[in-house]
């Protein structure tokens, strides 16, 4: 073997060295720019050059894993067009140019850089030029080339599969055929490898192994354990391995097979039972089962020798517990008149304890579903009655919930819902649906439908509402308006004459009777408001209004509102102008440009003369802040001493005429003024002026020489005072 591939070694050198010395053939026909053109002879002859190219490879061959100390030789590439004056230019491209093999751009000169690995890629494809170095254009076309990877043997061969797995029955003859495996290799037949091959021995049967003194499974279950409760496990043995070992446990059909179940446990190829339906020690207390465990993949080679399965007998004994009381039904419907009376009996539930004792039952209702204490319930038979009025029209249906107790026992309890429905009774009178705003127009003719009306009833009677419309027998006969039963639970109201007027009438009542057809018969009165408006030619409503009739020439809302607006501005025009020109009626009695004194007062009297000046006293006028004290009348004896009153501050007093006003006001009341014929015409200057008081009357307690020469010092407006008192002239006038 060895002598071989040092043979096939040698011969690949060889080979290589050929294609290193002789590249694969090319055309070496000179190359001629001229080739590529087309020309056309004088009689306009057609002459075809061919353009020829001066190289072309097909393909190069090289060795993979190529391990000498140099970088292998792939060929060379050369064109016709090289003087070997290094104006030419070769340029590689294509699969690993530039990484695995590399170009000598000047002598063209192909080696390959890398180790190949033909199993990893086998063949290349490259592309060649030749370019002029100084103008750039190519002198020869790019021609393609293609270097092919040569395999030799350095993989050996491998199996498909790291395992393979064989069965043989273990009654098989000799020289049975077992497995058969396959190995590959794309080099060579003399490398090998090994695989390992497991073989398993078919097929043994499963077999229980029981008390031998019973020959049955003993489990026992209380009654009240939840559906899919495990009971136990059973065990059926094989010798045999892998998917030969595999077990299905079945439950024979017959007793308790519909109670009970079995499956499987994959792991530890155990039967597990399991409740299937719920138990009950009063109705059975003990089961007995088949079971039967068999192999899940037998060969049918071998079914002639026999059942791979076994049986085995298994006994369930069901314990009794203490139940809660068990109800008759799941739930009850009770019905029930809403008019019938309190303490009426409407329905029963009934409810046993389940354990052999049989232990009495008291009954009850869960008041948390009945807030009201509408209904209550006999504890010792269960008997449902009334405590209190129905309405189905409030609550058409109640649910309550009754709760059994057993009496030895409370502990042991149940409860059950009971839905009572609450049946109609035609109790409620059928009455408008809603209010309707009628109208009639004034040019209405007879037999115009103005109006349809319908009915609701709060009673829901079996076959459905049926409604009656028609007037009361009182006006049986309208003049104005009838009632047509359009026989759908509605009605029309239709007019019974031509034209209404909105002067002589503008609106009507009229009354409709309502009535259902339920038992017992339930009826109503309706009444209906129709008023009177004006409406165009189409029907329309325009206005109804009362206002709208007595502007009936044409005036408009707006227009109205407007003439109200001005008759309003008008009133307050007038009771401005009376108040103004009342004002102006109490002017002072003297009004003088010269009279410059502060008060002038009058007397008309026959009291004490003219020396009687303190008959009324004008201090509090120049200083009103002083506190007036009564003045006794000295024309009348005085028979009571009067309090003394307090006026208002001046500041509180904010405009001084309004202020001069109440004095006079209240000196004309005051019982002490002076008699009722003497006039008292006064004003106030204020307490703000720098001259203090001016007043005349003031200056009859001082001396009547005082010097007034200090007011021309005030400027011009004191000027006029200055030149009356300024001087002894003054004085002595």
């Amino acid at each position: 073997m060895r002598t071989c591939y040092c043979l096939s070694f040698l011969f690949w050198t060889c080979m290589l060295h050929v294609v290193h010395m002789t590249p694969s053939p090319k055309r070496t026909t000179k190359y001629s720019q001229n080739g590529r053109i087309l020309g056309f002879s004088q009689d306009d002859g057609k002459t075809l050059h061919r353009s020829k190219r001066g190289w072309m490879w097909n393909q190069f061959f090289l060795l993979e894993e190529y391990t000498g100390p140099d970088t292998q030789y792939v060929g060379k590439l050369h064109t016709d067009q090289d003087k070997g004056d290094g104006n030419l230019k070769y340029i590689l491209t294509g699969d690993g140019a530039g990484s695995l093999f590399i170009i000598d751009e000047n002598t063209g000169d192909i080696h390959a850089a890398k180790k190949l690995d033909r199993e990893e890629k086998s063949l290349y494809v490259l592309r060649a030029k030749a370019i002029d170095r100084k103008t750039g254009r190519q002198v020869e076309p790019e021609s393609e080339f293609i270097i092919k990877i040569h395999d030799i043997n350095d993989n050996e061969p491998k199996f498909t599969k790291d395992m393979y797995t064989a069965s043989v029955p273990e009654m098989s003859g000799v020289g049975t055929s077992v497995i058969q495996v396959t190995a590959t290799d794309a080099d060579d037949a003399n490398y090998g490898n090994s695989a390992k091959v497991v073989y398993s021995i078919l097929q043994g049967q499963p077999y229980f192994s029981v008390d031998p003194e019973t020959g049955t499974y003993q489990f026992s279950s209380p009654e009240s354990a939840s559906l899919g409760t495990p009971l136990g496990r059973i065990k059926a043995n094989d010798l045999d391995v892998g998917e030969n070992a595999e077990i299905e446990y079945s439950i024979s059909k017959g007793e308790g097979s519909d109670m009970f179940d079995i499956i499987t446990d994959k792991d530890t190829q155990e039967g597990i039972i399991t409740i299937k339906k719920q138990l009950d020690f009063e109705n059975k207390m003990l089961y007995s089962l088949r079971v039967e465990a068999a192999n899940t993949h037998p060969d049918p080679r071998f079914f002639h020798l026999g059942p791979f399965k076994d049986t085995a007998l298994i006994k369930v004994s069901v314990e009794d517990i203490d139940e809660p009381p068990v109800f008759s039904r799941s739930s009850y419907i009770i019905e029930v008149d809403e008019d019938s009376k309190e303490g009426t009996i409407i329905g029963q539930v009934i409810a046993q304890d389940p354990d052999t004792t049989k232990n009495a039952i008291k009954y009850s209702v869960d008041r948390h579903t009945d807030l009201d204490r509408i209904f209550n319930i006999y504890s010792g038979n269960g008997s449902i009655f009334i405590s209190k009025p129905l309405d189905r029209e409030e609550n058409p249906w109640h649910n309550i919930t009754v709760i059994a107790t057993e009496i030895n026992n409370p502990k042991q309890s149940s409860q059950i819902p009971v839905f009572i429905r609450i049946l109609d009774i035609n109790d409620h009178a059928p009455e408008f649906a809603k209010y309707y705003e009628t109208f009639v127009c004034e040019n209405a003719k007879a037999g115009q439908l103005v109006q349809t009306v319908s009915a609701v009833d709060k009673d829901e009677p079996p076959r459905g509402h049926k409604f009656f419309f028609e007037l009361v027998p009182e006006f049986a006969v309208h003049p104005n308006f009838s009632v047509v039963d359009n026989k759908d639970n509605t009605a029309g109201i239709l007019t019974r004459r031509n034209g209404y007027s909105r002067s002589k009438m503008s609106t009507y009542l009229l009354p409709v009777l309502i009535f259902d057809n339920d038992y017992p018969i339930q009826s109503s009165t309706g009444t209906l408001t129709i008023r009177v408006c004006a409406c165009d030619s189409r029907g329309n409503m325009q206005s109804c209004n009362a206002e709208a009739l007595l502007l009936s020439a044409g005036l408009s809302t707006g227009a109205l509102i407007a003439i109200l607006l001005c008759i309003i501005i008008l009133l307050v025009l007038v009771v401005l102008f009376a108040a103004l020109k009342r004002q102006r009626k109490k002017e002072p009695l003297i009004i003088s440009k010269d009279d410059v004194r502060d008060n002038i007062v009058t007397y008309n009297d026959e009291g004490g003369g003219e020396e009687d000046t303190q008959a009324f006293d004008i201090g509090t006028l120049r200083n009103p802040e002083a506190r007036e004290e009564s003045k006794m009348r000295r024309d009348v004896i005085p028979e009571t001493i009067f309090q003394i009153r307090r006026t208002a501050p001046l500041w509180e007093n904010i405009d001084v005429q309004d202020f001069i006003q109440r004095r006079l006001k209240e000196n004309d009341l005051d019982p002490t003024a002076p008699p009722y014929d003497s006039l008292a015409t006064y004003a106030y200057e204020g307490n703000d002026s720098i001259a203090n008081s001016l007043s005349s009357l003031e200056s009859l307690t001082m001396d009547g020489n005082q010097d007034y020469d200090y007011l021309s010092d005030w400027g011009p407006r004191f000027k006029k005072l200055a030149d009356m008192y300024g001087g002894d002239d003054s004085d002595r006038d």
